[in-house]
């Protein structure tokens, strides 16, 4: 069975755990480098990661664009957001549909 991740400071990720998700509280890049590959080798179909932190890991979370599993799903944190996620987003749908229908 998948499993599910979140990924980021304390204070973004800790209300994950009442969903049922897996939740771990890490900022240091090289630290959240090896999770992701972790959970990844581990049926964790869906890594949500705040923007701050997957900012510090872009190259990581890159190198699984082209995989099926696991998604990578930028989400906004308590503080420090860039944008990044909302970006991926229309990103996305503009791929699937054709055109940003977000806007």
């Amino acid at each position: 069975m998948y499993k599910a991740a979140v990924i980021g400071d304390s204070a973004s990720v800790s209300g994950f755990a009442a969903l049922g998700l897996s939740v771990f509280r890490e900022t240091e890049p090289e630290k959240i480098t090896k999770l992701i590959s972790r959970l990844a080798a581990n049926d964790f179909a869906v890594i949500y990661i705040t923007e701050p932190a997957a900012a510090l890991v872009s190259n990581t979370i890159a190198k699984y664009r082209s995989s099926k599993l696991p998604s990578i799903v930028l989400i906004p944190a308590i503080e420090g957001n860039t944008g990044d996620g909302m970006r991926a987003l229309h990103e996305a749908v503009e791929k699937a549909v054709g055109s940003d229908i977000l806007n």
